[in-house]
């Protein structure tokens, strides 16, 4: 029996002494999470049960039981390095067969998926549809797409005005005073936006505001110094029409009317028949582009009349020409946001999350990743900083959760138990000895 008893001592000190080696091992590895050995005595027994005089017959390994704690995360300066602060593994797809990791080393593959270090599996995430919306609950292979950012035209613009009320009256029945560009007498103020067609190409749109009133301000609109279909504004018969803005006695602006039939009331100036073209030499032709569809729109409900300077905000208009990738940063939730050399950001997808309710159940397989078995259950799938999920750190990854100190205090108590159990059996072959001499 003691012969036994030992054995299964030296087996079970030689499982806890691979178990601290392989500890030790990874203590470098990336996302690595430390493993337990843990033991249990083993009793014979009858078919009535066990004895209150029997002697225990050893020791057996219940279980290799890993540790799932958060591991430090540091800082490696490359974007596409990520650790997870907090609960969740990142999953990886190798032609469907999902795997699950810590590990956030990923890099491109020459296709622009985003891969794991060696190549084999893409990470899995959310895409985005046409309009750049996160689109939740399929999970698809990430990639980041390197080719340029089509150009949009310019539909909206929006800002805030304010025309000071001491501003001279400009009388336009006064052949001196007509409206012309080329001159600043004929009006009060000048203000400049850029705009886009549909090829990208930008255009400067030119806004002439003339007070004609008390309260009263006309408000000619020009794009590169021509009228918006493409005529010359200095030609008296393509002069520029103004719109019409009415303030009340406090300031506020009450009206903008544009002439036609019938005119037209409304907070914001609305063009709709804008050529865009290009002036060479002075000479003005279109370009072969064309203006949004749905017409180019000036917010001017935030324009006021008070006793300050007539000044205007940074415009904001949703315009932009093409665009190409410089950079790309991670948030927190997961979102892959690409920034393009047209000053625009745009979310190219969101890395996804998943999380098991048994986490000692996952198989490990290498690789620093593990599978799904029927003991962790299911995966919940969801974007960081959801529910308990985590959140992720870009340009850094979570290092090794071993504990070099408590592996080498656990490696010495390994191996004197290993030395006290063989002891065991040595000291059982020499009390055999002496009986065999007895005999």
């Amino acid at each position: 029996m003691s012969f036994n008893i030992g054995l299964s001592g030296l087996f079970a000190a030689n499982k806890q002494l691979d178990v601290t080696g392989n500890n030790i091992a990874n203590v470098a590895t990336t996302g690595f999470k430390s493993s337990r050995a843990e033991f249990e005595d083993v009793y014979s027994a009858t078919r009535l049960g066990t004895g209150s005089k029997t002697v225990g017959n050893g020791v057996r390994l219940a279980n290799v039981s890993q540790q799932f704690s958060q591991g430090d995360v540091s800082n490696t300066g490359n974007v596409l390095d990520m650790g997870i602060q907090g609960n969740g593994f990142f999953v990886l797809s190798n032609n469907g067969s999902l795997t699950y990791t810590r590990a956030g080393t990923f890099k491109t593959d020459k296709d622009g998926y985003v891969t794991n270090s060696d190549g084999t599996a893409r990470l899995q995430g959310y895409g985005v549809d046409s309009n750049g919306k996160i689109v939740n609950g399929v999970l698809t292979d990430l990639r980041i797409d390197t080719s340029n950012l089509a150009p949009k035209a310019t539909t909206s613009v929006s800002s805030t005005i304010n025309l000071d009320s001491k501003s001279d009256v400009i009388d336009q029945a006064v052949a001196a005073n007509k409206f012309d560009p080329s001159n600043t007498a004929t009006f009060t103020k000048q203000f400049s936006t850029k705009v886009y067609d549909t090829q990208g190409n930008e255009h400067t749109m030119d806004q002439y505001m003339v007070k004609t009133a008390s309260n009263t301000w006309d408000t000619y609109t020009l794009i590169d110094g021509r009228n918006p279909d493409g005529s010359d504004p200095t030609v008296a018969a393509t002069a520029p029409v103004a719109s019409t803005m009415a303030f009340d006695s406090s300031g506020k602006l009450v009206s903008v009317t544009t002439p036609g039939t019938p005119p037209v009331v409304s907070p914001d100036l609305k063009i709709t028949n804008w050529v865009p073209g290009k002036v060479t030499n002075g000479v003005w032709a279109a370009n072969g582009a064309s203006a949004d569809p749905a017409g180019l729109s000036i917010a001017m409900s935030n324009t006021t009349q008070f006793n300050a300077d007539s000044a205007r905000s940074i415009p904001a208009q949703n315009g932009y020409a093409t665009g190409q990738i410089t950079n790309l940063t991670i948030d927190g939730s997961g979102v892959l946001l690409a920034n393009f050399s047209n000053n625009q950001t745009k979310p190219i997808g969101q890395i996804s999350l998943a999380s098991f309710t048994n986490e000692q159940g996952l198989q490990p397989v290498g690789g620093t990743s593990w599978k799904e078995t029927y003991a962790s259950g299911i995966p919940g799938y969801d974007a960081p900083e959801t529910g308990t999920l985590g959140s992720l750190v870009s340009n850094s990854l979570e290092e090794s959760n071993v504990n070099l100190t408590n592996e080498l205090v656990d490696l010495i108590k390994a191996q004197s138990n290993y030395q006290a159990n063989a002891k065991t059996i040595s000291t059982q072959s020499t009390i055999m000895q002496t009986i065999i001499q007895m005999t």
